[in-house]
């Protein structure tokens, strides 16, 4: 993964971010944040290690 595909990645959720401005109960910001934050990161891992293999049994390293 090159930087410029991880800045498109992180700018991709960029607007969900700026949306949690709008939220006025602190327990839906956090939920929203920290979902944003969890595919984020799922989107990250997955572009580094590849595509995930069909059988979930087996473990793929780059």
């Amino acid at each position: 993964m090159t930087k410029a595909e991880y800045l498109a990645l992180a700018e991709s959720r960029f607007d969900a971010l700026t949306q949690l401005q709008k939220q006025t109960d602190f327990y839906q910001y956090e939920k929203e944040f920290d979902q944003i934050w969890t595919d984020l990161g799922r989107a990250v891992l997955e572009q580094t290690i590849g595509p995930v293999p069909k059988d979930n049994r087996k473990k793929h390293c780059p």
